[in-house]
């Protein structure tokens, strides 16, 4: 009896040693899990100085479930959306750790303009045509105009007694690419101007021409980005990395190492993009009583508001890189998105009106498509020779305030259907 009695206390005992220890590890896995998600939590929401704008987010959700005014809406909202766009940049340039450079160019491709993308979806979806075309147009003449404008500026004064100087090869080929967009939105303003006011109010076949010609182009623009990213990516990538600047990756990428894991940038993403869609919906439903509120017109807030908090992330790195004397870096940054949104994206919310039948096309209007067009060719001139002084920069900058005093004074009747000669009706 007395040695049964003790294997059953010797098995109790083993018994619990193993289930202490099954306790130690499950309390050891937890407090792991615990770690790893305080350390998430710390580098992508309090990694960045635009974490005390988190607040606005909550805020805006709040305000819309609670009906507050739709100004107050759009102005939390408005303010949510910046520090939510540079943590996707964050977030694509974790996940590039693992997928590599390829991939990881195409994701920041991808997500660099995520904000502008999505606002404009949503404003297609709910047929605020002027809206979308604003809002694209601004995001381009910003990235041209004011995040380069600036970075030259502040690269200039920072080196004043260097000659900065930056290969020409990479602003060629995304000069080309906004030419040819810039020509593909001419065309269906020259074709409709060609016809005459009379005839276009006269016969209907005129505006389905226009149409047709823009989704043409528009398909024409996606297959040119994409030969243009195939470029960048596999044939010509020395067009767009120095030797200096390959050297300066390789010893970063021996360096540095990803803060967080793949399956937690990628889920951080999914939220953050998500969060983004829900923004932006309210920014678009809300907008027309902001500016009706505020007495400033539609066209100014869609145009110089709203891309200035979608560049936000953009800006920032690109005047960075300038202190830093590194040009290529900067003129990639605001170069390349600008293209990505006139190649890009601009056509893709073409075809995707196409098919869900919303006559989306490419006539932005006389007004819009002139300061495009002069905003290019001040490009041209600014970037021909090779180098850069603050000069330039002080030029870019006043071109773009002189845009946006235009605008902030243009007040079109956007209720109106078939404006002829404004940006389309609502």
């Amino acid at each position: 009896m007395g040695s049964l009695r003790d294997l059953e206390n010797n098995v109790g005992e083993e018994l619990e040693r193993k289930n202490d220890e099954e306790i130690i590890m499950k309390k050891k896995k937890n407090a792991q899990i615990f770690r790893k998600l305080l350390v998430n939590f710390q580098e992508v929401i309090l990694g960045t100085k635009l974490c005390l704008l988190l607040p606005a987010i909550p805020l805006a959700i709040l305000a819309q479930y609670y009906h507050f005014a739709r100004p107050w809406i759009f102005a939390f909202s408005l303010l949510g959306l910046a520090p939510l766009a540079e943590r996707v940049s964050f977030l694509t340039e974790q996940i590039a750790h693992f997928t590599g450079p390829t991939v990881g160019g195409l994701l920041n491709a991808t997500c660099g303009n995520a904000t502008e993308m999505i606002i404009g979806l949503f404003a297609l979806y709910q047929r605020k045509i002027h809206v979308l075309k604003y809002s694209l147009l601004g995001s381009i003449l910003s990235n041209l105009l004011l995040v380069l404008g600036s970075s030259l500026f502040c690269g200039g004064l920072a080196n004043i007694k260097k000659e900065q100087r930056f290969d020409r090869k990479q602003a060629d080929v995304n000069s080309l690419l906004l030419l040819l967009g810039l020509l593909c939105h001419m065309l269906p303003l020259m074709y409709r101007l060609a016809l005459g006011p009379s005839i276009n109010n006269i016969n209907n076949n005129v505006a389905t021409s226009i149409l047709g010609l823009s989704r043409v182009s528009s398909i024409g623009m996606l297959i040119a980005y994409a030969a243009y990213l195939f470029f960048q990516l596999k044939t010509h990538r020395q067009f767009f990395e120095s030797p200096e600047e390959e050297e300066e990756e390789n010893k970063a990428s021996e360096d540095e190492e990803a803060v967080i894991g793949f399956w937690s940038s990628f889920a951080w993403l999914i939220g953050m993009t998500i969060t983004i869609a829900l923004l932006s919906e309210y920014v678009v439903g809300t907008i027309e009583a902001a500016s009706d509120s505020w007495g400033i017109s539609v066209s100014f807030i869609s145009l110089i508001v709203l891309p200035i908090v979608g560049n936000a992330a953009e800006h920032a790195g690109s005047i960075i890189f300038a202190l830093k004397n590194k040009l290529d870096i900067s003129l990639g940054v605001a170069l390349g998105s600008a293209s990505q949104i006139s190649m890009f994206v601009v056509p893709l919310c073409v075809i995707m009106g196409w098919i869900i039948g919303v006559d989306m096309d490419l006539d932005f209007s006389i007004l819009e498509t002139g300061s495009l067009a002069f905003s290019i060719i001040l490009i041209a001139f600014t970037l021909q020779d090779g180098t850069s002084h603050y000069m330039k920069g002080v030029i870019l900058c006043l071109a773009y305030c002189a845009i946006g005093a235009c605008f902030f004074f243009h007040k079109i009747p956007i209720n109106i259907e078939n404006y002829s000669y404004g940006i389309m009706s609502a």
